[in-house]
């Protein structure tokens, strides 16, 4: 006798990418997420947001997790019922950790970087690093879109 087998819930739509540990290979992951995400129809608001987010985690890959020969790779998972997304990026630097700027500088001093956490902070609902082994770590950002609830 045959059973039907119930269905798992999945993402709408997945994607994933090794991309060289550059700033061609981190343009090139804020261009691919945001071409992935308008072909799986995600609302405006969440595309706008994810593209400073993706843009963002990769460009601290590059600068800050970049181990010479070893590329970054960017995981995308969107569930458009929930209207969430799930960015994640993976580098091979898993001894150094991210963290927001504290601000506890000098306020008049300019600085070139150091604050692009904080806007990842502000922009995504959730955002944490994990351990990827054997050496490396993953920043995931969940950011989920307030048109999905309506």
């Amino acid at each position: 006798m045959n059973h039907a087998t119930p269905r798992v819930a999945s993402p709408t739509g997945t994607f994933a990418q090794l991309l060289s540990s550059t700033r061609r290979g981190a343009r090139l992951a804020r261009l691919l997420a945001v071409t992935e995400l308008r072909s799986w129809g995600a609302p405006p608001d969440l595309l706008e947001r994810a593209e400073l987010v993706v843009a963002e985690l990769a460009s601290n890959a590059v600068l800050h997790g970049r181990v010479p020969g070893r590329c970054f790779r960017l995981a995308l998972s969107f569930d458009e019922p929930a209207g969430r997304l799930r960015v994640e990026v993976t580098d091979a630097r898993g001894e150094l950790h991210p963290r927001i700027a504290t601000g506890t500088d000098e306020p008049e001093a300019l600085h070139p970087g150091g604050r692009g956490l904080a806007l990842v902070a502000a922009l995504a609902d959730h955002w944490d690093c994990v351990p990827y082994p054997p050496g490396g770590k993953t920043v995931r950002a969940v950011l989920t879109s307030p048109a999905a609830g309506a």
